[in-house]
């Protein structure tokens, strides 16, 4: 199944998994937070789950064994590396497995941008369970990767479903910059995106650090994330992003799989992507609660020779070959003058009628922040456009069903948010698992007074209800009589927060 960044994938297989009693969903999965926090949620739900992976103790993973064998979760998460353990495979046989997940399916391939060898091997899933399901899931594959994980998998006549590629709340736009623009533009879009949630993807650790170091000398809090970090610092860093401590990250292509945080307004890339794929899945994290987001690629000249040096470095004549053809594809992309939306829609293989989008740069869209002029250009019938030539943030319009923000009062939004930060990190877990942003949006508008009508609120199912319910009413019930966000928060980082942080990575 190829779904896009926050098209669902996830309830696909945790929906049936559900509704199946005394069998277990096997879900492999690359990143172990991306299994924490999956597992985290669930637990929420009420949905029993459980994880395998090196961040379980060993008596701990041994009581996991024990209980999954007698059928105990519903879902049970599993790292490619685990899984290929042959002593993984013996006990697996007397787990009741109804199926099957393969999650993030394109590290599968070679041809795939985020090719993992430990995937190549659940090859072995066929050999040892004939009998099993196995559902593969990927939010970008190419018609190539796409039949490689077929016969990877060697899935038997599979149903395949392919949702379209084309995200028209994204506006994708592309600038080259020389020299010192692109800090100058940084600065100017993160001061346009003020108080709201932003990634910035940086090429290199030192890019990534250089960049948080610069945005707190001009006062704009900011955290980084790479993969030098020690886990429990990257994660902490990720979780006070979450939790809107932090509004902007900057991070490095370590950060993103399986973030599951909506109300993310711009991602921005300060140089080429390595490909197509990359681009998308990392420009798909914007824009996930369906309101309009903007993705932005500030690329320089000197760019073109990083990307080719990583690719010189390469050994494998094959690697070579697949890394020089999503060196050119993504070179084809940023300088052509064609329709961003649907060169994407191409490259994966869709063909669309439209031949202009109205929501990226080469069909005349602008931000007041990148341009300050464009020329109008025609759109296609049937193709939305936007009615002046320069877009502001104020002038974007709503996406049908969408609430806007205006119909919240923003004290009781920041309040109910100081909430959510103070009861996550009360039980230790992301302030997204206490609830999303669209459920806080929600709750800003319904005020519900009672267990009936807090189940009427999109999220909260009956386990949720009873878990936050009475605390939800009193939180109101203080705002009703006056109490207001205190703001203790510390917006910024700490005092020596990122000279830790780059002790941390050696340097």
């Amino acid at each position: 199944m190829v779904m896009p960044t926050g098209g669902g994938k996830s309830l696909c297989y945790q929906l049936p998994a559900a509704l199946l009693s005394g069998q277990t969903v096997i879900v492999v999965s690359p990143l172990i937070a991306l299994m924490q926090d999956q597992v985290a949620q669930l637990t929420q739900m009420g949905i029993s789950a459980a994880l395998l992976n090196s961040s379980v103790t060993g008596p701990a993973q041994g009581q996991i064994m024990h209980e999954a064998g007698k059928g105990r979760y519903r879902l049970l998460y599993l790292s490619p590396e685990r899984l290929a353990r042959p002593d993984t495979i013996e006990w697996l046989r007397n787990v009741p497995v109804s199926f099957f997940v393969i999650d993030e399916a394109h590290c599968i391939s070679e041809w795939g941008h985020e090719f993992r060898p430990e995937y190549r091997q659940m090859s072995s899933l066929r050999i040892n369970f004939p009998d099993r399901p196995i559902a593969a899931f990927t939010a970008s594959a190419t018609q190539r990767v796409r039949h490689d994980i077929i016969d990877q998998l060697q899935l038997r006549n599979p149903h395949k479903y392919i949702a379209s590629f084309h995200r028209p709340n994204l506006h994708y736009m592309i600038r080259e910059c020389v020299g010192r623009e692109q800090s100058g533009l940084l600065m100017k879009a993160l001061r346009t995106y003020a108080d709201e949630n932003v990634i910035v993807y940086a090429p290199t650790i030192n890019k990534v650090e250089d960049t948080v170091d610069y945005l707190e000398q001009q006062g704009i809090p900011a955290v980084a994330y790479h993969g030098k970090m020690d886990s429990d610092t990257r994660r902490e860093n990720q979780e006070r992003w979450m939790a809107d401590e932090v509004r902007v990250l900057v991070g490095t292509v370590a950060f993103g799989l399986g973030i599951n945080k909506g109300a993310v307004r711009a991602v921005i890339h300060l140089s080429l992507p390595k490909s197509i794929e990359q681009f998308y899945q990392e420009a798909g994290r914007a824009g996930r609660d369906g309101q309009p987001a903007d993705c932005v690629v500030l690329w320089q000249k000197r760019d073109v020779g990083l990307l080719t040096y990583f690719i010189e470095q390469l050994t494998d004549p094959s690697e070579k070959e697949r890394a020089w053809k999503r060196y050119h594809a993504i070179r084809d992309f940023v300088q052509s003058k064609l329709c961003r939306h649907r060169q994407i829609c191409l490259h994966f293989g869709e063909s669309p009628k439209w031949r202009k989008c109205g929501a990226c740069d080469a069909c005349g869209f602008a931000l007041d922040w990148l341009e300050h002029t464009v020329e109008p250009k025609h759109v296609e019938q049937g193709v939305p456009v936007r009615s002046s030539n320069v877009i502001s943030r104020s002038d974007y319009s709503k996406p049908a069903g969408k609430p806007a923000l205006a119909d919240i009062d923003p004290e009781l939004r920041e309040y109910l948010r100081e909430w959510r930060r103070a009861t996550a990190k009360e039980r230790g877990v992301p302030a997204y698992v206490v609830m999303h942003d669209t459920s806080l949006d929600e709750l800003c508008r319904k005020r519900p007074g009672s267990l009936s009508e807090l189940l009427d609120v999109s999220g909260f199912g009956e386990r949720k209800s009873e878990m936050y319910g009475q605390k939800i009413f009193d939180a109101l019930a203080r705002f009703r009589n006056g109490s207001r966000a205190t703001g203790e928060i510390d917006r910024k980082t700490r005092p020596g927060r990122h000279q830790k942080l780059r002790k941390s990575a050696g340097r």
